[in-house]
């Protein structure tokens, strides 16, 4: 069985019995996301030339893409509709800008607008703030001040867009739990939330995402690894896992709503 046929597969039917078990809505975006261990880490799978177009695949990921797609998949079996056309109309409504691609810079290529447009879809709930969180406000500009790395950015007009769309991020503030706060409010996460790791990095608001899980009595982070190059539950705990990265300034917490 391949990753591609997971749409008859014996994995939709143990989601379609998880759900029947009337797991937390978290819980079963864990069921759904453990499924994947093991997949490899590709970058850049979204950055092709040519038209925007949506881009799935359930055979490798890096962080974002694997976030989406698990969220992508949960919308699917909570609704009862797991199927392939399902899934890429709920992909393409996480991915993009009120859930329509018009162009390159429609995508959601920043994750403080990505939380935002999805919070608005009410595909999450952003709990930051909730959980101690403190308004932050940052010059985002890394994609643009870097424009050689995308290739959509070769087009004018894109460019354009996505100058005008990072110049109304950075006159935003958005919410960070921030290092010390989340060693001392680990109970407020769930398994099944997303986390996002803020950054120091200039012109950057995150540099990472994955999904909260409970591992024993201790929560830790299941993500597709550039290090590791797969989709791992890591070693470390979630608190120990942000102080050994010196980028990350603290985290983003989401939850999904059923």
């Amino acid at each position: 069985m391949t990753r591609e046929e997971i749409y008859t597969s014996e994995a939709a039917q143990v989601w379609q019995a998880a759900l029947a078990q009337d797991l937390f809505p978290g819980d079963l975006v864990v069921e759904i996301a453990r499924f994947f261990l093991g997949a490899p880490y590709q970058a850049g799978t979204l950055e092709a030339p040519g038209p925007e177009k949506l881009t799935a695949t359930l055979a490798q990921f890096d962080c974002t893409t694997f976030v989406e797609t698990v969220l992508a998949l949960t919308r699917c079996v909570t609704a009862g509709k797991l199927s392939g056309p399902q899934f890429r109309k709920s992909l393409k409504h996480i991915r993009y800008r009120g859930g329509k691609i018009a162009g390159y810079a429609s995508r959601l290529h920043y994750f403080c607008d990505w939380l935002g447009d999805n919070e608005k879809k009410k595909v999450l709930r952003n709990i930051t703030a909730d959980l101690g969180g403190c308004a932050r406000r940052k010059k985002i500009n890394f994609m643009t001040t870097h424009r050689a790395l995308y290739a959509g950015l070769k087009s004018e007009s894109a460019f354009a867009r996505l100058r005008k769309t990072e110049q109304s991020l950075s006159r935003r503030t958005f919410p960070v739990l921030d290092v010390g706060e989340l060693a001392r409010r680990p109970g407020g996460i769930c398994p099944g939330d997303v986390i996002a790791f803020a950054t120091d990095e200039a012109g950057l608001d995150v540099a990472h995402a994955g999904f909260a899980v409970k591992e024993g009595r201790s929560l830790r982070l299941l993500h597709a690894s550039r290090r590791e190059g797969a989709v791992v539950v890591s070693e470390k705990t979630l608190a120990a896992f942000v102080k050994a990265n010196p980028a990350f300034s603290g985290v983003m917490v989401a939850r999904f709503c059923r």
